[in-house]
């Protein structure tokens, strides 16, 4: 997919928190709220906390419904609806049980993305608006032909500029991912356009993200990833593909548990906040986000869908919410004004030869948008 990118905002910082405030001065639409009079701020390092469907208000019936719904998805794996911060559905599908890791594809990006967060606000990465370059040509040698110019918001944004073609989920990605050498094979690629001026999918340049925050901390992605993010909102460790050169694939390599996944959802929900520990700046949650630009796309029932920073958006639905998205059909939703948080992982492996990858994401997101939100108004 692209897009023009020509209303997207520049903004320039020279530290930690000149960035954070100019992101937060930057949102026109604010997904993160309003929220619901009395938002619980939940402790995520804790056990999750169950309840009825009843018991916050819900719609057993229209849940029930949806459930019913989703058992005719054979590759769904798992359900999972947090509401009030309390796990109020958990089913699993198929063979999958709590503690089966699902491989979830491109929600690894928003993962990264939180990761990128963490670093500028601890000054390890001195702005948005650095170039890439300046931290990863140790590891890659010069880039040339104008890559100098790609920063970190063009990579958050998708709007490196680089000459690919991912639709459907494949394309240049499977030349990729086979290739020897995988950051040469992206920085060998032309620019198609100018860094900043087209929104072009491409999980390659995310890969080379999740290199740079590698080399900004000087840790690896895996380890940062357990020490900032993972750990301290009772992420258990999953799995990540290790690539050739040392480094995981910071595009789509991540496996996790599904509450795992409802833990990243309902730290966004609660602006970056865990109990008393604010584990990512809220000016950062507000900022990744709000939609960056002025297309919208429509995908089954969810229209006019955009993007923020490695997070998909819906500014204009009946609830405005915001998702995380792997190929499939593995789903982060966030509802702020119903304070809801909804997962839903499939079985991606072979689904092109099986309806196609984007029939399994639409199934999922009609259970999620026809069901599940309503049940919850």
């Amino acid at each position: 997919m692209t897009r023009s990118a020509n209303d997207r905002r520049s903004l320039a910082a020279t530290s930690a928190p000149a960035v954070l405030a100019a992101l937060l001065a930057a949102c026109t639409t604010n997904l993160t709220g309003p929220g619901p009079p009395n938002p619980v701020t939940i402790d995520l390092a804790a056990p999750w906390e169950t309840a009825l469907v009843e018991e916050v208000g819900g719609s057993s019936e229209l849940v029930a419904r949806g459930v019913e719904q989703a058992r005719l998805n054979h590759r769904l794996r798992s359900l999972l609806v947090v509401k009030d911060g309390r796990l109020v559905v958990e089913e699993y599908f198929g063979t999958a049980h709590p503690d089966t890791l699902a491989d979830v594809r491109s929600v690894t990006k928003s993962v990264v993305s939180a990761l990128v967060g963490i670093a500028v606000e601890r000054g390890e990465i001195g702005s948005v608006d650095d170039p890439v370059a300046g931290y990863v040509v140790p590891a890659v040698g010069e880039m040339g032909d104008g890559k100098r110019e790609i920063t970190f918001r063009h990579l958050l944004t998708m709007t490196g500029g680089f000459e690919w073609d991912e639709t459907g989920g494949f394309g240049s990605y499977s030349e990729w991912i086979r290739s020897r050498d995988h950051l040469r094979f992206l920085l060998d690629r032309p620019l198609a356009h100018q860094p900043g001026a087209h929104f072009t999918y491409n999980s390659a340049a995310v890969h080379l993200l999740g290199v740079a925050v590698e080399f900004a901390t000087g840790t690896p992605l895996p380890a940062f990833a357990q020490e900032a993010l993972f750990r301290p909102i009772g992420i258990a460790i999953g799995r990540w593909e290790s690539l050739p050169g040392g480094y995981v694939n910071g595009g789509a390599g991540l496996d996790l548990r599904p509450r795992d996944l409802a833990r990243l959802g309902q730290l966004y929900l609660q602006r970056g906040a865990s109990g008393r520990r604010q584990v990512l700046p809220e000016e950062w949650v507000d900022a990744s986000v709000d939609p960056h630009f002025q297309w919208r796309d429509d995908s089954g029932p969810l229209a006019g869908i955009s993007y923020g920073n490695l997070w998909w958006v819906v500014p204009e639905a009946r609830e405005p919410l915001y998702f995380a998205l792997g190929y499939g059909g593995q789903f982060v939703f966030v509802v702020p004004q119903l304070n809801l948080v909804v997962v839903a992982t499939n079985d991606w492996r072979g689904a092109r030869r099986d309806g196609g990858a984007k029939h399994y994401e639409r199934e999922t997101m009609r259970v999620v948008v026809d069901h599940l939100l309503p049940a919850f108004r």
